[in-house]
Order: C-alpha cells, then sequence, then structure tokens
C-alpha cells in the first residue's frame, strides 16, 4: 500500500471502532414473534435465528435474556425485546446495583450487535405475581437508570406487559377503566412511560374473552372475520361500531389510560394469538381457527387501519408464538399456540396473499442466500472478492464463460458466491451476512444452467448447522467459532477496499 494511504487508512478504521449508535428512526406499525422455550426439543439459538430470517421476522420478544440466543442474534437485523424473569423482580426492584449487573451483563455485553429494542420487567406481574406490585415500578425504574448511566436510555425503552383483565368494565371501550385498587401501581407506571416516551405493553387475547362470554362474543368477531353492520359491537357513549374484538380491547386500554388523564402513550400489543388444539371443552382451538385469527390479525396491523378512536395508527403486535411448547404445564391448549413445530415445520400455512414476506410460513424450501436488495455496489464487489479469496469459495463458475457468468453484475454474481459460502458452512445464518449486504431468502436464484449450491439439497433452514456457540440455556458469552474471526477480519478488509475503491 502506498504510504500516503495509511493514515486515512487508520482514520477510517478508527471512525469505524468509535462510531457512537444513534438513537433507532421510527418505524411503522410492524408483526413480531414471541418465543419461549418450554419444549422437549429446543431447537439450537442458530437454528431459531435460520428460520427467523427465512420468515423475515425482523421483531421478536423473549423472556428472558440467554446469552446463546442474544449471541446468535447478533448482526442478525432483528430487533429483540429481552424480558427480566418475575422471579428476579424483587432483587431488582430492591437494589440499584442488582439492576445495574443485569443490565451489564444482558445489554451492555451484547448491544449494539444485537439490536436490543427494549426490556420487558416482568410478565404480567400484577396478575400472575401480585405480591410483587410494590416493587414492580422500582424495578423498571432502577433498570431505566441503568441504561441512564450507560447513555442507552433513549435507544432501549422499559416497560411491563399487563393482562387487560386488570381493565374492568372493558365494553363499551368508552367506559374501560383499570381496576382501581392497582391504581397505585399503575399511575407511577403510566407516569414513568409518559416521562420516558415509552410504551404500554399489554397482552391481548380475544380467545380468552371469547371462551369466558359464555356465547356473548360471536367467534367471528374474535376471528376478525367480517361481520354485517347491523352484528358489530357499538359504543354506545360514542356510538363507533367495533367489528373486532381486539380493537375494542385496544381502544378499552386508551380509555382507561385516558381515566387516569393519560393520553399520549402508545400501545404494544406483546402478545396475541389463537391456539390450533385444545381439550374437549375447548372447541374452537382448531387449526382452521388459529389461522384465520392470526392470518387477519397480521393483515390488520400491517395495513395500518388503526382503531376507532385511533383511526390510522396501527398497533404493532407479537404473535404468540414460534413454537408449539410441548413441555408446557397446563390444558392441551396451553401448549399449541406456535406457529412452527420444533422441527421448523409450519403447525399451518398462513393466509397472507398480498400481506407481504413477513411469516409465509412455508418451510419445505430450501433457504439460499443472495445479496441483499438496494445493497451498496461496492459493498457488494468487496464482499464478493472476499468470498472468491480469503472465503475460499469456488468461484469458477462465474468466470467468463462458465454457466454462471451471465448476467455479468455484480449482484448475480455476489449471489452465486454468497449462497456458495452459505451453504458450504452447513447454512449457518451468521455466514449470510457479509457485513450486511446478504441476506436468506426462500427463492431459488439459479437459472438456466446455472443450478445454485442450495439447489443441490444440502439441508433445510440452517438445520444442520453445527459450529461452536453456547447452547439456548447457556451461562457462557464465549464464541468459539473461527467464523467469528473471520468475520472481523472481513470489516476489516472491507473499509480497506472501500477506502482503496474510493481513492
Amino acid at each position: 500500500m502506498a504510504p500516503h494511504l495509511l493514515p486515512l487508512l487508520l482514520l477510517s478504521l478508527f471512525v469505524l471502532a468509535s462510531a457512537s449508535p444513534s438513537a433507532p428512526a421510527d418505524e411503522g406499525a410492524y408483526i413480531g414473534v414471541n418465543i419461549g422455550t418450554d419444549l422437549s426439543d429446543m431447537p439450537h439459538p442458530t437454528q431459531v435465528v435460520a428460520l427467523l430470517k427465512a420468515q423475515q421476522i425482523r421483531h421478536i420478544r423473549l423472556y428472558d435474556a440467554d446469552p446463546g440466543m442474544l449471541i446468535a442474534l447478533a448482526n442478525s437485523g432483528i430487533k429483540v425485546i429481552i424480558t427480566i424473569p418475575n422471579d428476579q423482580l424483587l432483587g431488582i426492584g430492591q437494589s440499584n446495583s442488582t439492576a445495574a449487573n443485569w443490565v451489564k451483563r444482558n445489554v451492555i455485553a451484547h448491544y449494539p450487535a444485537t439490536t436490543i429494542t427494549a426490556i420487558s420487567v416482568g410478565t404480567e406481574v400484577l396478575t400472575s405475581l401480585p405480591n410483587a406490585a410494590p416493587v414492580l415500578v422500582s424495578a423498571i425504574k432502577n433498570i431505566h437508570s441503568a441504561l441512564l448511566s450507560s447513555n442507552l436510555d433513549r435507544l432501549i425503552k422499559v416497560s411491563t406487559p399487563l393482562s387487560t383483565s386488570l381493565i374492568l368494565d372493558p365494553f363499551p371501550p368508552s367506559q374501560a377503566f383499570f381496576n382501581r385498587s392497582l391504581n397505585p401501581v399503575i399511575v407511577p407506571l403510566l407516569s414513568f412511560l409518559q416521562s420516558t416516551n415509552s410504551y404500554l405493553m399489554i397482552n391481548v387475547y380475544p380467545y380468552y374473552d371469547y371462551m369466558q362470554s359464555n356465547g356473548v362474543i360471536p367467534l367471528d368477531y374474535a376471528l376478525f372475520k367480517p361481520i354485517p353492520p347491523n352484528k358489530e359491537a357499538v359504543d354506545a357513549n360514542t356510538l363507533v361500531h367495533y367489528s373486532n374484538a381486539f380493537d375494542a380491547m385496544v381502544d378499552a386500554t386508551y380509555f382507561a389510560m385516558a381515566f387516569l388523564n393519560f393520553t399520549n402513550i402508545p400501545v404494544l400489543v406483546t402478545e396475541s394469538g389463537w391456539p390450533s388444539k385444545g381439550e374437549t371443552n375447548e372447541p374452537d382451538a382448531t387449526l382452521d381457527n388459529a389461522n384465520t385469527y392470526n392470518s387477519n390479525l397480521i393483515r390488520h396491523v400491517l395495513n395500518k387501519t388503526g382503531t376507532p378512536k385511533r383511526p390510522g395508527i396501527a398497533v404493532s403486535t407479537y404473535i404468540y408464538e414460534l413454537y408449539n411448547e410441548d413441555t408446557k404445564a397446563g390444558s392441551l391448549s396451553e401448549k399449541s399456540w406456535g406457529l412452527f413445530n420444533a422441527n421448523g415445520d409450519p403447525v399451518y400455512i398462513l393466509r397472507l396473499t398480498n400481506s407481504g414476506s413477513i411469516l409465509a410460513n412455508d418451510t419445505t424450501n430450501q433457504t439460499y442466500c443472495t445479496a441483499r436488495e438496494g445493497a451498496d455496489p461496492k459493498m457488494l464487489q468487496a464482499a464478493l472478492d472476499w468470498a472468491c479469496g480469503p472465503g475460499k469459495i469456488d468461484c469458477s463458475p462465474i468466470k467468463q464463460g462458465e454457466a454462471c457468468y451471465e448476467p455479468d453484475n455484480v449482484i448475480a454474481h455476489a449471489n452465486y458466491a454468497f449462497d456458495t459460502y452459505y451453504h458450504q458452512t452447513g447454512n449457518n445464518p451468521e455466514a449470510c451476512n457479509f457485513n450486511g449486504v446478504a441476506s436468506i431468502t426462500t427463492t431459488d436464484p439459479s437459472h438456466g444452467s446455472c443450478v445454485f449450491e442450495g439447489s443441490r439439497g444440502s439441508g433445510k433452514n440452517g438445520t444442520s448447522v453445527n459450529i461452536t456457540a453456547p447452547s439456548a440455556n447457556s451461562t457462557s458469552s464465549g464464541v468459539g467459532s473461527d467464523l467469528y474471526y473471520s468475520r472481523g477480519m472481513w470489516s476489516i478488509l472491507t473499509v480497506i477496499l472501500n477506502l482503496v475503491a474510493f481513492l
């Protein structure tokens, strides 16, 4: 390298290493998925991430802060809510240092490589663990203070999911209010959420409302099915019509907050779904109803219709849940909320025509690694050069005159190189990144006589991953994989190549 390039190179590396994260840009309404782990055969974290990528799921919620899962999510672009389990609330609520240590161990150790967007302090604490109610807000504030000390308070929200059972007289929505006996907790909680620009997390389950209504709530109303106007529920105070139970409960939440003079706190639905199996006394827990509810829910959120009280302001929602949890305590329905079985096969195929690419949950297709849409051509070229050089893959098929030379452009050639590298590393999702210019897809990029590696039957959705990484229950944060070393070297190589290209 010419001597005059060295100062510029060092400057570029310094800027790359010292750049601090900025507040995330606002995004529209989205669908996320909860990931429970009460499975007899819980997939490895890298397999979970491979499934998330193949299904283009960009938002997830964990019920803990498992380090193995957080490491597997690093540099994936998937945004995650982590959770403080209920049994840890007492210590965190009583001690700032305990809260600081929790944040250091579970947030700072992984952020920003893993995009943690929020911390859920407990889950339905006020209904499932009422004895912890006195320390709930203290725990939330202590976690927020720890984030503030690390300058992460604007980047990571803090809240706690509430059950809708706390909202009394939920219909008509305009009359809804929180259980007054809990106001000593609810009021300071809402005050905190308002002062920190956070959101109220709420778990919305029309299935349970329907089951407990003794026939008052129609099944079609609970499932988002079209109903005639004369069958819609009408709020007698506002004369607003409700065509589904989900919107009515979300609006009841808005009205319950307004009853306490909080009118500008957004709502995030952290759980919603429908079971696909049930006991004999749960005849409506069926595959068809689960498919109908979740398909309609996804469309409803993504088309941004909002609710009657706040039209056009859609409420982002996390589906409960990714996997059926066969070892979860309770009835058959409690084990049957998942979109997928543990082996990655879909429980049912969602009906999402014209609803975008998220959760088109047919995993029978092979996965491929291709150039990300809109990726910078210089970055693609640098990644292509790395794959065909230090990456040690056979790039002869994209040489002139060979089967995959045409079309002769960097995207087509990068597609071939990325997919070959991805499959030669055992469909490891971490291998399909290339500094952010590649992504996993289920669309076969093969064309004509150019047959890609993924079309030759080398596995499904990363289930053949075989690298050294912590298990789902691991407490270790170390990774002994050569892949992580090579990715670090690749980042430096990218800077060098971009700088030389620029000069």
